[in-house]
């Protein structure tokens, strides 16, 4: 296991537990106790965690994990996912995508396809995500178009009303869009409003919707709607979604990909 894996599973088990002690996170790891010692007081540098004598607890009252933490977790199907939806876009489209993990590694198939290696341009990519416009604006044949807004650390993603008078102004033909959860009866949805609002505008404003979240997203609910199913037109998934709940997703109009 590497150093990042170990940081990534600490901080897994930090957000699932509360708190972690020093011996039961060596013993849950394999490696030992001067090792997670060592770990915990640099993610403590990074204000990550906050140390304490045996272990350490969360950093503060609400936690959510940077999205650079967050990269490694079902990274296989995450991949499968992104070359699925890559291969959905049409060229000279526009499309808009949303910040997250997903999403970025759709940017990133985007990016791969020979066939979208020239044009002018060859898309248009519309995005409130800092890291998305920051890998793809280095290719000149990709117009990229970035919200303005208020960034939030540990997504990249800019919200808030200048973000969305810059988003209502503009058209899309297919919006890509990460998620915290999709449920068949509740929708789509994440943690957080001011995200669900941004995401939901450009749901509003495209004309094929795009979801592209693992199966752990799914048959689950988060706190901010976005969108209800009835307004998404593909789900891009991955193999491990259980048939009953693509059967209902399908059941209500939504065309579902297993990657």
């Amino acid at each position: 296991m590497t150093r990042k894996e170990r940081w990534q599973t600490l901080l897994d088990l930090l957000v699932e537990r509360g708190e972690l002690e020093v011996e039961p996170a060596a013993e849950a790891l394999g490696v030992s106790a001067a090792t997670i010692r060592r770990d915990l007081d640099q993610l403590a540098e990074q204000q990550l965690l906050v140390r304490t004598r045996g272990g350490a607890v969360l950093h503060g009252v609400s936690y959510e994990l940077p999205l650079r933490y967050r990269t490694s977790r079902r990274a296989a199907e995450k991949r499968r996912i992104s070359e699925t939806v890559a291969a959905l876009i049409v060229p000279g489209e526009v499309i808009g995508l949303t910040g997250g993990t997903t999403t970025t590694e759709v940017a990133r198939a985007l990016a791969a396809r020979p066939d979208l290696a020239t044009g002018s341009p060859a898309l248009t990519v519309v995005t409130n995500a800092l890291n998305i416009a920051g890998e793809l604006v280095i290719r000149p044949q990709f117009k990229i178009v970035l919200t303005g807004g208020v960034a939030r650390p540990q997504s990249y993603e800019l919200t808030g009303p200048l973000a969305m008078e810059v988003l209502g102004q503009l058209s899309v033909d297919t919006a890509v869009v990460g998620v915290d959860a999709f449920d068949p009866a509740d929708g789509a949805a994440t943690r957080h409003e001011d995200e669900a609002a941004m995401n939901r505008l450009l749901c509003e404003r495209a004309r094929r919707v795009v979801i592209a979240a693992d199966s752990s997203k799914l048959g689950v609910r988060a706190f901010a709607r976005i969108v209800p199913t009835d307004a998404v037109d593909v789900l891009v998934t991955d193999t491990g979604l259980a048939p009953s709940v693509a059967e209902a997703f399908e059941a209500a109009g939504v065309e579902v990909i297993r990657a």
